[in-house]
């Protein structure tokens, strides 16, 4: 999915890290097109994740990425979908106008569509208003990409809105007082989400901005989940770090690192699961917490993503 111009991560990490920022906190679609897009949307309304299927059957599938529904679920006052977009593909443009008729038949409400984008020209594609042959109905998408997004410089603002600041991570992480702001923000954000926070902005960042948070991050003391941090850091490894300074010190980091690597995948699983509402039963918990098993982890990440239910995960026979 990455076009020529795209960053060197992989593209479906890049798609469902952005769609996990918006699943996990749905009014951050709200505020990148009340504030960023000059959308005009209430303040302080509810914003919900609602199914992102589009499906009437028999026609062929149909789902969104990630679907945010504005106000209350009985009388809604705005439809957000968001889709993130990598290349440029106008195949999707039918289906773009498609999610919005069917969002709006489904709520009755005002609808927006919003793109995401990491690439100029992918972002200049999506902006083209979009015609249809239904008599009037010509769908104009509103798009959020590297030209609108801020290059967030200052630790205070990055603490605000730490999914914004990852973002401006993905686009402008190249340029140190980025990387460094963003640092900066999760000294003081809550100690139980900083990890996530940095886990997102590394998995979308270029490798060169990748290079350049590593490089901050060598010198704090709070540990975080990316591939840099299982290596050097771990939670609960505290204690193995600083034996590190005198003999029998990889013992101590090899347990820590490894107890800290599997934990901080099991919370980051049941955050996603959280975050989708979807309840988690002791024996699944129990089975998550236990598991030492990477690809594991990934399989039943990957899957929560875009779950809408328990058995979409887990093998629950």
């Amino acid at each position: 999915m990455c076009s020529a111009g795209s960053f060197s991560c992989m593209p479906s990490v890049v798609h469902d890290t952005l769609n996990s920022l918006f699943r996990n906190r749905p009014q951050l679609a709200v505020e990148l097109l009340r504030d960023q897009l000059g959308v005009p949307l209430p303040h302080g309304t509810l914003a919900h994740v609602a199914t992102s299927d589009f499906n009437d059957r028999p026609s062929r599938d149909c789902q969104a990425d990630t679907v945010i529904v504005v106000g209350p679920w009985q009388e809604p006052v705005h439809g957000i979908v968001v889709e993130i977009q990598q290349d440029v593909d106008d195949s999707k443009r039918r289906s773009l106008a498609r999610y919005a008729a069917a969002l709006w038949l489904r709520m009755d409400c005002p609808v927006t569509v919003l793109v995401i984008c990491n690439d100029r020209k992918v972002a200049t594609w999506a902006a083209e208003p979009i015609p249809t042959t239904l008599p009037g109905y010509v769908l104009t998408v509103e798009v959020f990409g590297p030209a609108t997004t801020p290059m967030i410089t200052d630790p205070a603002q990055a603490e605000a809105n730490p999914e914004l600041a990852a973002i401006s991570v993905m686009v402008h992480g190249e340029h140190r007082d980025v990387a460094t702001a963003f640092i900066g923000a999760l000294e003081k954000v809550d100690p139980e989400h900083a990890p996530y926070y940095y886990e997102y902005a590394h998995r979308l960042a270029s490798q060169p901005a990748r290079r350049i948070l590593e490089e901050i991050m060598s010198s704090t003391a709070w540990p975080v989940y990316s591939p840099f941090a299982r290596e050097h850091y771990g939670k609960g490894h505290a204690d193995g770090r600083k034996e590190g300074r005198a003999e029998g010190r990889a013992e101590g980091r090899a347990e820590g690192r490894a107890e800290g690597e599997f934990a901080g995948e099991a919370k980051a699983l049941l955050t996603i699961l959280h975050a989708h509402g979807i309840p988690v039963p002791d024996e699944i918990r129990e089975r998550v917490m236990a598991c030492t098993d990477l690809d594991q982890f990934d399989a039943w990440i990957r899957s929560a993503v875009s779950a809408t239910a328990l058995d979409e995960v887990f093998d629950t026979d």
